[in-house]
């Protein structure tokens, strides 16, 4: 029998592509626009979403059967909040400058609608298998766009990846700077993260037609 069937596939596909929880469902805007100013963030930042959201997601549909229903968001929570303070200690434990720029985002996993809402619509309702590939796929989508959006603006904002220089140096001149080449300041700042979303979004729906909603 095989490990994955075709629809525990699609639980990890689908949210990479035609169901991406950030350009078709539009949740965790807020973490794409704060922090894939670097790119380093951004994969840890899509890292710790990933422990986050595939071991909540199990924990959640083990308990599923003996959570009051009343109390249900607040069990959710308390979930969330003890995997996202692991994350937090490990960073500063192995990370700490790195802890330090992502700072109060980190935090912030715990308000993530994607997180909460896969807790909500599917672990709620699913066994453990299943609810932890639906929470590695939707955590990937999230961190593939994470990834991108970073990838950009770091590159024409600072001219940099991982804070290696990669177009030369902007000082003395060298690489493409030698070209007249300057650095894009407003890739650093937030906005400019909704514009490569935007582009993202854009490419996406131009592929897959069926994307494009209806006025």
């Amino acid at each position: 029998m095989a490990l994955l069937t075709k629809k525990d596939t699609s639980l990890i596909l689908d949210p990479l592509a035609d169901n991406n929880p950030i350009t078709i469902q539009v949740l965790g805007i807020c973490s794409a626009l704060a922090i894939t100013a670097e790119l380093k963030a951004s994969v840890v930042m899509a890292i710790s979403v990933l422990f986050v959201l595939g071991v909540g997601n199990v924990v959640i549909s083990l308990m599923r059967n003996i959570i009051p229903s009343k109390i249900r968001i607040i069990v959710q929570l308390i979930v969330v909040a003890t995997l996202v303070i692991i994350v937090d200690q490990v960073l500063k434990a192995f990370a700490y400058e790195l802890s330090k720029t992502l700072s109060v985002f980190v935090g912030l996993i715990i308000t993530n609608c994607i997180i909460m809402g896969r807790f909500e619509a599917f672990a709620l309702g699913n066994g453990p298998w299943r609810s932890f590939l639906d929470g590695i796929g939707n955590a990937l989508g999230y961190g593939v766009i994470l990834i991108i959006v970073g990838f950009f603006r770091e590159l024409l904002g600072s001219g940099t990846l991982f804070g290696y220089k990669v177009l030369g140096d902007p000082v003395t001149k060298t690489g493409l700077y030698a070209t007249g080449y300057e650095n894009n300041g407003f890739m650093i700042i937030p906005p400019a993260a909704l514009i490569v979303v935007g582009i993202i979004i854009w490419v996406q729906r131009s592929k897959n037609k069926a994307l494009i909603e209806e006025n």
